[in-house]
């Protein structure tokens, strides 16, 4: 008897795992994919407030997430830092006084101690305007922070499997039935029998298929809870050499952003607000959505892109909560949780949310499920750093400089990557290594099988893609036969 099943590997699922397991709850979750391979590792990979948000008059978003950007940075400094960004003035668009009023906002509104404050640029006075066009000589930098998404999800579910839960991955839930208040499950893994698990509480976490999950269960809804809306992102080869990011207005009230990606080699631009009804396992970016992209990138930048530039692109659903808004972009990006009962059985829905809030969304989670059982513990998470997280004063680059040391011998561009990648479980990635050559075979882009021996150990990998695009991003930096050669390699080590 579990006290909560938890459907979905998401950051909200996975955000509950954990905050309920250290609580001293009996905790299962089960996801039928990998960790983050569906909507938590499509984003724009940022932890923000949300500065569009203000627009929407939605105060109490942007007031939360911008709260919650300054915890995250300090329990994950190794995958989570500070970014500037500067949103060129585009005359036609918003007046300049509007935005520097929406900025004011967003420096005050969180309480904002760790990040430096937005500053007005000029052509004149800033080089950082040197890849727009030549109209645009007046804008705002101001801050926010880079997350490395997917890794996210799975340091939270490492966290939770350290407090005694079990996270089964490639395992989906296909049937959820009432008795006598619990839950009776019917859990499929990819290779293996089918179980029966039962839970007191069910968390029903499965983003996109939240409703599907609640029609699982027999709970009757009367229409739709989620709204499901499809955001996509083009990667292409580097546009600017600035480490600086772009936010860009658009003609249709959106805002697109450029960030420099992977140590700046290329440049992410996103994202898109689709209407989608189609297969969610089947998600990819339109010809439609990357000739968008392409659009508004030349509508600022000199160098023009076109589809045929752009070397990788991701999607992602978003299981928006329904408010019946006109348009996909102005549907709330809050969360929302819904508590059942089925013949006395608790089940609660989680519904939207940003990836920046998904900590204030896991306490909120169990707030509720106390309602219907008993949970020990107070809330912990908000001062607890992540696995890997735990560096002194936050300070990665002091970190850095104590791994260049400690590990010499490794070559530099490899030591700065396991760092970012893995902070202080470094030592558990290189454990008994004293050479390059003790990293042991080599499948292209830095990856050696220590790295991979520690992820299948460590962090729920099973094949390349969950290497190669969650894990890291080395998928972009490798040819298709590497890929393939490390895919050959695990079949044979889940063989064996």
């Amino acid at each position: 008897m579990y006290d909560i099943l938890i459907i979905g590997g998401g950051i909200n699922g996975a955000g509950i795992a954990r905050d309920a397991a250290g609580r001293g709850l009996k905790v299962l979750l089960c996801e039928k994919d990998d960790l983050a391979s569906h909507t938590s590792s499509a984003s724009t990979k940022l932890i923000h407030g949300g500065l569009r948000y203000l627009e929407q008059y939605d105060f109490a978003l942007v007031r939360k997430a911008l709260q919650e950007r300054e915890v995250l940075l300090r329990a994950a400094p190794h995958i989570i830092w500070p970014l500037r960004f500067v949103l060129p003035h585009h005359k036609t668009l918003r007046p300049a006084w509007l935005i520097r009023l929406g900025l004011f906002l967003y420096d005050h509104l969180g309480g904002r101690k760790l990040l430096p404050p937005t500053k007005t640029r000029t052509r004149k006075n800033s080089e950082v305007f040197t890849p727009l066009k030549s109209e645009f000589q007046r804008g705002f930098e101001y801050s926010d922070c880079w997350v490395e998404d997917a890794r996210l999800v799975v340091l939270n579910a490492m966290d939770a499997e350290t407090h005694g839960a079990r996270i089964l991955t490639r395992t989906e839930c296909i049937g959820l039935a009432p008795s006598r208040g619990t839950w009776e499950a019917t859990l499929r893994p990819e290779n293996g029998p089918e179980s029966v698990v039962r839970a007191r509480t069910v968390v029903n976490a499965a983003g996109p298929w939240v409703d599907a999950v609640c029609n699982r269960s027999g709970l009757q809804t009367n229409a739709p809870q989620v709204r499901l809306v499809k955001g996509s992102h083009i990667i292409v080869p580097k546009l600017f050499d600035d480490e600086r990011c772009f936010i860009f207005q658009t003609g249709d009230g959106r805002v697109v952003f450029a960030i420099p990606y992977e140590n700046g080699r290329f440049t992410l631009i996103g994202t898109t607000d689709l209407p989608y009804s189609e297969d969610l396992d089947q998600v990819e970016a339109s010809a439609e959505e990357i000739a968008y992209l392409c659009e508004v990138s030349n509508e600022y930048f000199e160098q023009k892109i076109t589809p045929e530039d752009v070397v990788s692109t991701y999607s992602g659903v978003r299981p928006l909560f329904e408010d019946q808004a006109e348009n996909a972009s102005s549907v709330t990006r809050d969360y929302v949780l819904k508590l059942d009962q089925l013949d006395g059985a608790p089940l609660l829905s989680v519904i939207g949310g940003k990836i920046t809030t998904y900590r204030k969304l896991a306490e909120d989670a169990l707030k509720t499920v106390a309602k219907e059982i008993s949970i020990p513990g107070a809330a912990w998470t908000e001062k607890a750093p992540l696995p890997g997280g735990d560096i002194a004063d936050a300070d990665f680059d002091a970190f850095l400089d104590q791994c260049s040391e400690t590990y010499a011998w490794l070559d530099p561009q490899l030591c700065t990557r396991l760092a970012r990648t893995y902070g202080t479980r470094i030592e558990l990635v290189l454990a008994g290594a004293t050479s390059m050559a003790d990293l042991g075979f080599e499948y292209g882009g830095g990856l050696f099988d220590k790295e991979v021996d520690y992820l299948m150990a460590h962090e729920f990998a099973r094949r390349a893609e969950d290497i190669l695009t969650r894990r890291t991003k080395l998928g972009l930096h490798m040819s298709p036969a590497q890929i393939q050669q490390l895919q050959d390699r695990l079949e044979s080590r889940v063989v064996a």
